[in-house]
């Protein structure tokens, strides 16, 4: 019962204040899709696409190796690498048409700088991802930022730095390493970015990394301690200084098991346990490594479904556990962008161990075939138990203002569907319901936009909170 009234006291305010004064109001959400966003032949229609969610904004990442020249030479090249006009000729051809046809539509990028890293531009020259040599991040991020700053108000720096396959080394001596390698490419890429006076005032998101550790990931809240010089009971270092940052930015995938799940590492950060990075947050700026009250930036999230049964939910609950996720942190005022990673899912791989090591995330399938989960995003619906209740959530995301939904349940068993609930929602196009339970009943959410056109969300079951 205190958790029923607790959630029920959240949802009434977040219905009932005006859309400026709560936090979650100005939630951004933003898609990343990188096989279509990586093909000029798709970029207009994916960008139509994702527009017509009412998203205007895409998370794309910038490889270090791809616009460097000769990344595969051990030697360092001739040229100016901090002036964006010293690099070859076609180098930066794939942003540019992004950039332009993002434009073109009232949409924003956000550019995530990361490696791989030119061979030549690595301390030991034996690969791409091993001991990044700084001041050559940095002049590389001057270049970016010099080309691409009027256009880009929102950076993040490096993909999942706490993932081998991204930087090394992880660990050395059985201790993390990467977080302080991550600190001084951050360090340079922040100061490369700032060079530009149109970067100034733009937001750079520290962190991107991924939701769990294990003896060779070093997990997220414990990357951020070493990345501070902080010790485990966050007491800094007098070596290291306040890191200068504007948010951080988390990837909070769950597992298989839903937004609930509660990973039993203590320094790993799921989607259900956003707590925990506020939690660290606050007791590192207390600590002075980092400004006080740090906005959290989801920028890379999904839910995997089937077919891939390892990692994967049904389709129908790929749609259900969507709109709860979004729910959490639509309710975590701290956390101020939530995003939707990958159009389609990813092909099949050939690893006989294991069939599926790309992401099945999409909203569609990997042959293009929409999931419920591509209605489910337009109108997410969160339809979450609690005792006799259920208690829902949702919004309309391609008309982010006052509006009317209609709310229908169908009966277990039954083929017909019944209205239940009309709702105008809030300026922001929020709303919520609380509804008496029947059980093994469907719901779904109906809207109509300003042309006349009626959309329908997927039917969507009861999610229940663990305890």
């Amino acid at each position: 019962m205190r958790r029923l009234l607790l959630l029920l006291a959240l949802l009434a305010i977040a219905c009932a204040l005006p859309a400026s004064a709560h936090a979650s109001s100005k939630q951004v959400v933003s898609f990343e899709a990188p096989s279509e966003l990586t093909n000029p032949a798709l970029i207009p229609s994916t960008l139509d696409e994702i527009k017509a969610f009412g998203v205007f904004r895409v998370r794309q990442l910038v490889y270090w190796d791809k616009i460097a020249p000769d990344p595969d030479s051990t030697r360092r090249p001739s040229f100016d690498a901090a002036n964006p006009d010293a690099y070859p000729a076609g180098s930066w051809a794939l942003l540019d048409t992004l950039m332009d046809a993002a434009k073109a539509r009232g949409m924003s990028v956000m550019l995530t700088l990361t490696g791989p890293a030119p061979k030549w531009a690595t301390s030991s020259k034996k690969d791409h991802v091993t001991n990044p040599i700084p001041s050559e991040f940095g002049q590389f991020a001057t270049a970016v930022g010099k080309r691409y700053g009027d256009q880009v108000s929102t950076w993040s720096i490096w993909n999942e730095p706490n993932q081998p396959q991204f930087l090394l080394p992880q660990f050395t001596g059985g201790k993390p390493a990467s977080p302080k390698l991550y600190r001084k490419l951050y360090q340079a890429a922040y100061k490369g970015l700032r060079a530009t006076s149109s970067n100034a005032r733009d937001a750079i998101l520290i962190g991107e990394t991924s939701p769990r550790g294990n003896d060779h990931i070093v997990a997220p809240l414990a990357f951020l301690r070493g990345m501070l010089c902080l010790s485990s009971s966050y007491v800094r270092s007098k070596s290291c200084g306040e890191l200068q940052t504007d948010g951080y930015a988390q990837h909070a995938y769950t597992t298989a098991a839903g937004p609930s799940f509660v990973p039993p590492g203590k320094d790993d950060v799921t989607i259900g346990v956003v707590s925990r990075l506020v939690t660290a947050l606050n007791k590192a700026a207390a600590a002075g490594a980092l400004p006080a009250q740090l906005p959290i930036y989801l920028t890379e999230f999904g839910i995997q479904s089937y077919p891939d049964k390892v990692s994967g939910v049904p389709l129908a609950t790929q749609a259900a556990y969507m709109a709860v996720s979004e729910h959490i942190a639509y309710a975590n005022p701290r956390v101020v962008a939530f995003s939707q990673y990958l159009m389609r899912d990813d092909h099949a791989c050939a690893k006989p161990q294991y069939k599926y090591c790309g992401f099945e995330s999409g909203l569609r399938t990997a042959d293009g075939t929409k999931k419920p989960a591509y209605d489910a995003f337009r109108l997410p619906l969160a339809v979450q138990r609690y005792g006799g209740e259920d208690v829902l959530w949702g919004l309309v995301r391609p008309d982010r203002a006052k509006t009317k939904v209609t709310i229908q349940r169908r009966s277990k068993g039954a083929s017909s569907w019944t209205t239940v609930k009309t709702l105008t929602t809030t300026a922001a196009g929020v709303y919520s319901a609380t509804l008496t339970r029947r059980a093994g009943a469907s719901y779904r959410v109906r809207w109509t936009d300003a042309g006349g056109t009626t959309f329908s969300g997927p039917p969507i079951q009861e999610f229940a909170p663990r305890a």
